[in-house]
């Protein structure tokens, strides 16, 4: 396990590019066709070239010829990209695309391609350029290929490939200087954990007040190598401990029962509470609850929530598990959205810049499920969330309720959590060095 700054390894990444290439020139086919039709471009050293395609859609890796009747092309996929279209474009017929799709979607949800994904087509040689299309492969995951080949029925046929992954549990440790986000980064650990790791705290630290430079960190989480060694995604935070002057937190990943894993304290107790105290990641307070001069109005009057700056298009979260009430327009709250959490506690959200797809009256929302994102309609002088608490109806301060809290543990689950927390415990004294990795076949 590692436990020092710069626990992060970084995987090679082999990329080349090429021009899109040309096709013969007159003379060339010319003398082509002087030839013998099979084995002349190997006594000449010369690669065939494909028939050339728009550089504005495809980014080419070096076409290669496996054998000495195909050719092997690579294209990345780019937004708005469809596969009969890539395959077509790449050379494959109107039928070959349809026939290799439809094959691919046995396995595969074609609609599932995302840009940066790379494909790689092996074609037969043809006279001048690709032939037949006879393969497609495409990484569906860092575990996962998926491959289509033309049969010798000549039909495709699809199947998946496993990549052999082994899991190891990396320990990331730091001082605070400047904010846990930029620190914990600087320390190995990837960015989206960094996000996950605030959030479980969020529900029991105030990240605005309550960090000080000096404070430390100490993560333990996975990450997923593959047969080469390189570090192809991470997995889940295992254990997390902050120290803030004197003051330790503690919190263990734990899958009650076999459910849903959550975390918890040392005691038991989940973090998770019924309610989000700051629905929206990296914000600052801007305006606080109580009596206030309205910066627009000019004149007193109660501000019945809190304010959180942030840039237009920021997410907001749900603040808890709920069903939308309202979402739309509502005069000074401009784009706004409110969500009833149990019959005492809903939550309002206001000056939105747009609400997110499906947020709508009767929807079903989980705890930390975007809903909008940041804007400045309605009544605002800036981009900021408007973010209200309210008990049986009636505004009260998000920042000191006293929220409800999650799952307690007991009994023979309590039992079973304690000794998960000791094998944990054990494994992180076990493995203080930077060099060293509890490593699982995965």
């Amino acid at each position: 396990m590692l436990a020092a700054v710069g626990v992060g390894e970084i995987a090679a990444r082999h990329v080349m590019k090429l021009d899109p290439p040309g096709g013969l020139d007159e003379a060339d086919a010319r003398a082509q066709s002087l030839r013998p039709p099979q084995h002349w471009w190997a006594e000449a050293n010369i690669t065939p070239r494909p028939t050339p395609l728009p550089p504005a859609r495809l980014t080419l890796q070096p076409d290669r010829a496996p054998s000495a009747a195909s050719i092997e092309r690579t294209l990345q996929v780019e937004k708005g990209d469809t596969l009969i279209d890539l395959l077509q474009r790449a050379g494959a017929s109107a039928l070959e695309a349809h026939d290799a799709v439809d094959a691919l979607a046995e396995v595969f949800d074609p609609r599932d391609l995302k840009a940066g994904q790379a494909l790689k087509l092996t074609f037969g040689a043809g006279s001048a350029g690709p032939g037949r299309l006879m393969q497609v492969s495409l990484p569906a995951s860092a575990a996962e290929t998926i491959k289509v080949e033309r049969g010798g029925d000549d039909v495709f046929n699809a199947s998946k490939i496993a990549h052999p992954l082994t899991r190891q549990v990396v320990r990331a440790e730091g001082t605070i200087r400047s904010s846990l986000y930029e620190d914990g980064v600087a320390a190995g650990l990837p960015a989206p954990l960094v996000v996950e790791l605030i959030r479980a705290f969020s529900y029991d630290v105030d990240f605005q007040r309550e960090i000080q430079p000096g404070d430390r960190f100490d993560v333990a989480y996975e990450r997923f190598t593959d047969e080469a060694e390189h570090v192809v995604k991470s997995g889940d935070i295992i254990y997390a401990a902050l120290s803030l002057q004197g003051r330790s937190l503690k919190l263990y990943r734990y899958a009650p029962g076999g459910g849903q894993a959550d975390y918890f304290n040392e005691k038991g107790e989940s973090v998770r509470k019924a309610l989000l105290r700051t629905p929206i990641d990296g914000a600052r307070l801007t305006s606080g609850f109580g009596m206030r001069v309205n910066p627009i109005l000019g004149y007193s009057m109660m501000h019945k929530g809190v304010d959180f700056g942030a840039a237009t298009g920021t997410p907001i979260m749900a603040a808890g598990d709920g069903v939308v009430e309202k979402a739309g327009p509502n005069g000074a709250y401009g784009n706004y959205v409110r969500i009833r959490h149990n019959d005492q506690y809903s939550t309002a959200y206001g000056h939105m810049s747009r609400i997110a797809r499906g947020i709508r009256p009767g929807a079903h929302v989980r705890q930390g499920e975007v809903i909008g994102y940041v804007g400045m309609t309605g009544r605002a002088t800036g981009p900021h969330l408007h973010y209200e608490v309210l008990l049986h109806a009636h505004q009260i301060n998000p920042m000191s309720v006293r929220l409800p809290t999650g799952v307690k543990l007991a009994g023979r689950e309590l039992d079973a959590f304690e000794r998960a927390r000791t094998r944990t415990d054990r494994m992180l004294a076990s493995l203080p060095a930077a060099d060293k990795l509890a490593r699982t076949a995965f």
